[in-house]
């Protein structure tokens, strides 16, 4: 398979704070990735902007309503089978309680202690570049 022939997906993903706290998902057991950390968000549909997309996911998956306060800035990384650029915002929770529809777990940690988790590969830049943008 050479990389013209892979798959490239383009996805949303929150990284949604509260009270000095930042909120991470686990991905279930049959997703891709299983068990693996994650942002919180899903695939961009066509004709559909990041920030449409994160709200819906976000209300499909965590029955949540956001604040977008901050995009950061796209990465794209290439797993063995297909390529994703993930569109990172930093958001807030405007309404709703969450509700676990499709994660394992979810946890809130402060931003020191994100690093603990197994991340999924694709999201390690964006915590990295988040964790940067909090020293500035």
């Amino acid at each position: 398979m050479t990389i013209r022939d892979k798959k490239h997906i383009l996805v949303t993903c929150a990284i949604i704070e509260r009270d000095g706290f930042v909120l991470a998902a686990q991905r279930s057991a049959v997703m891709s990735m299983p068990l693996k950390w994650e942002f919180p968000g899903g695939k961009i549909k066509t004709d559909e902007s990041p920030e449409k997309c994160l709200r819906r996911e976000l209300a499909e998956e965590l029955d949540v309503k956001i604040a977008i306060q901050k995009p950061l800035a796209p990465t794209t990384h290439e797993y063995p089978e297909f390529t994703v650029t993930l569109y990172p915002f930093i958001c807030s929770i405007v309404g709703g309680e969450i509700k676990r529809n499709e994660h394992a777990a979810i946890t809130w940690l402060p931003s020191g202690a994100l690093f603990t988790l197994d991340w999924a590969e694709a999201d390690l830049p964006i915590l990295a570049a988040y964790l940067r943008q909090l020293q500035r």
